[in-house]
């Protein structure tokens, strides 16, 4: 193997190049990225970059001018030949190479009506983040869709910065999906003590706007929410479109296995756009936080140098972090409706407190609320079994 192209200037691909060299890889690695920013860090983004922060993002150090990495950025790949192993960009250009690193993340989803009016944002790039920064002004009323992890944080931020936060959740319970409606309900009790509105259980159906710019977020039943500046976060969709016809099997993204193989030998996905089959159900899951995109390029990068034969997988349980109204939120594992919730540490109402989750009596999955030691001793727990 001569050469490697990596699609995508983001983290997960940062680290597949570092995996390459780390791996033994001396051969020529190119580094395809839509955006002409080299890569940053995203989960400061709604957090210390969106209050006015101007820390460092890049995720590059001093010793990643090593890596020997040619990139081309500013130019999206809009089409892949499996046979050829050629990447084609948006510029004409085209690129050949013996592997493929898909790592083409996701793009936030909007909502109909977004383009008409000024005030009305997403957040997913430095871009969105500047332009969102440049409206979160004290007194302004803000009102963000979607009350999941990253717009549960903006919330944080935005009535940090002074204004007035509206969050407005489709769902009754914030989180629920993922964190079990005990504790949905106790984070969305912190919104509530750090000053946010919530409305839940409703639904958007347009906006209203005044002189070419947004006003308030009308819903379904047929209130309206008035803001000066509203944010859409209400998930993402995986970057594959530029896959259509290649032969590489997608489903709600590119379709890989516990080792970041594709259905095309020589091609591996990672990041958020890839969708990981369980081999027991057969389910597909994809993983968008930053532990999975830093740490899975490593096990793909062995399938693509051992030619398939690698036999190592992924961590079995994800990972993630968010930081709101001052306190550090911690999960890992995974939770069902099934599960029984105890808090084994502290008291939720007042203050830092650690959920078990169990499923026949098994912990399954741990959330703990400014509680690092405790919530690192279950985690490893969760690893051993």
């Amino acid at each position: 193997m001569q050469s490697v192209v990596i699609v995508g200037a983001s983290l997960a691909g940062l680290a597949s190049a570092r995996a390459l060299r780390e791996q033994g890889f001396d051969g020529r690695i190119s580094v395809v990225g839509d955006e002409v920013h080299r890569p940053y860090d995203r989960p400061p983004l709604s957090k210390e970059f969106l209050a006015g922060s101007d820390e460092r993002l890049a995720l590059e150090t001093a010793d990643d001018s090593a890596l020997g990495i040619d990139w081309r950025l500013g130019s999206a790949a809009v089409a892949l030949d499996c046979g050829s192993r050629s990447i084609t960009l948006a510029s004409g250009e085209e690129l050949v190479a013996d592997a493929v690193v898909i790592a083409t993340g996701a793009s936030a989803i909007s909502l109909p009506g977004m383009r008409k009016a000024a005030g009305l944002h997403v957040l997913r790039s430095l871009d969105d983040a500047r332009a969102l920064r440049d409206e979160l002004v004290k007194g302004a009323r803000v009102a963000i869709i979607g009350a999941g992890f990253l717009g549960s944080e903006v919330a944080s931020t935005a009535a940090g910065l002074g204004a007035a936060v509206t969050l407005i959740e489709a769902a009754e319970v914030p989180l629920q999906r993922v964190l079990g409606a005990r504790v949905g309900r106790i984070l969305a009790n912190m919104h509530v003590r750090g000053g946010a509105q919530l409305i839940t259980g409703a639904t958007v159906a347009g906006f209203r706007t005044r002189a070419g710019r947004v006003v308030g977020v009308e819903l379904h039943d047929g209130r309206t929410v008035q803001s000066d500046v509203v944010l859409v976060s209400i998930g993402s969709a995986p970057n594959i479109r530029w896959l259509s016809g290649s032969g590489v099997e997608l489903a709600n993204g590119v379709v890989t296995d516990r080792r970041g193989a594709t259905s095309i030998p020589g091609v591996v996905a990672v990041g958020d756009c890839a969708a990981v089959r369980d081999f027991t159900t057969g389910q597909l899951t994809r993983e968008e936080h930053w532990t999975a995109a830093a740490t899975r390029p490593a096990v793909a990068i062995q399938v693509l140098l051992s030619g398939g034969t690698s036999v190592d997988t992924f961590d079995p349980v994800p990972y993630v972090w968010s930081d709101l109204y001052q306190q550090r939120i911690q999960f890992a594992g995974r939770q069902a409706p099934d599960c029984a919730i105890e808090i084994v540490e502290g008291e939720p109402a007042s203050g830092p407190f650690v959920a078990v989750y169990r499923r026949a009596g098994e912990p399954v999955a741990v959330l703990a609320v400014s509680s690092p030691r405790l919530f690192a001793r279950w985690r490893r727990q969760l690893r051993g079994r």
